[in-house]
């Protein structure tokens, strides 16, 4: 892409821990970043998400202090506990209006818009900004049962980019120490993913060599 193009990431926290949780592997949030400024004139990296305020201990803080000093904008707000009919304790966080809200503000100042979720209310928002010239990627995977991402979305979006495909550029190094991604269990990366996963991940993407110039053969990012 040429570097002239102005570009702003908006993650889904949630959306996006699901997603690599359900393929089993960690963001590398460091080289999540690299490799997106590597590609167009990064002028805004957005991370979304709820928290419950009155935990003692959040597993998700260290993750949120650590990406607010290292170059990510952090929206949060707080997370609403209610009780279900059959009495069962529940956790309501929805940030899509700070996020679509965000991205309107944005569209005038951007040519092209990365969306980190697979969430279909998010259908109506690409399409704002798609009226407003901005080009609209989503990132997400098909590659799981069910799909993480709503189909009219992926139809909506200018393009679609899976996860699996850019596991080898932003995944988590195994032996890697340092921030984690958002949840607990072990550092995971693309040799610890499910066989079939990982022979996916391994499988060039000829979509994602034309628009971001990646070849699977190609170093990582440093750390």
């Amino acid at each position: 892409m040429s570097a002239q193009q102005r570009s702003a990431l908006f993650i889904d926290g949630a959306n996006l821990y699901a997603a690599t949780k359900a393929l089993g592997f960690d963001i590398d949030y460091r080289r999540l970043l690299k490799e997106f400024q590597a590609r167009d004139n990064l002028i805004r990296a957005f991370y979304y998400t709820a928290m419950v305020e009155d935990q003692e201990y959040s597993s998700i803080r260290p993750l949120i202090d650590w990406l607010d000093y290292n170059g990510y904008r952090v929206v949060t707000k707080p997370a609403k506990e209610f009780t279900d009919s059959a009495g069962r304790r529940k956790i309501k966080g929805n940030m899509d209006i700070e996020l679509a809200i965000d991205a309107l503000e944005l569209a005038p100042r951007i040519d092209h818009m990365v969306l980190f979720s697979g969430d279909g209310d998010f259908r109506s928002l690409v399409e704002a900004m798609q009226r407003r010239g901005v080009r609209v990627t989503v990132v997400s995977t098909i590659q799981t049962q069910p799909a993480m991402i709503a189909d009219d979305l992926r139809r909506q979006a200018d393009e679609f980019v899976d996860l699996v495909h850019l596991i080898p550029r932003v995944g988590r190094d195994p032996g890697e120490r340092g921030v984690r991604s958002q949840g607990d269990g072990p550092p995971r990366g693309p040799r610890d993913l499910p066989r079939d996963v990982a022979d996916r991940a391994a499988r060039p993407n000829p979509g994602l060599e034309t628009r971001y110039g990646i070849r699977q053969g190609d170093d990582a990012p440093d750390q």
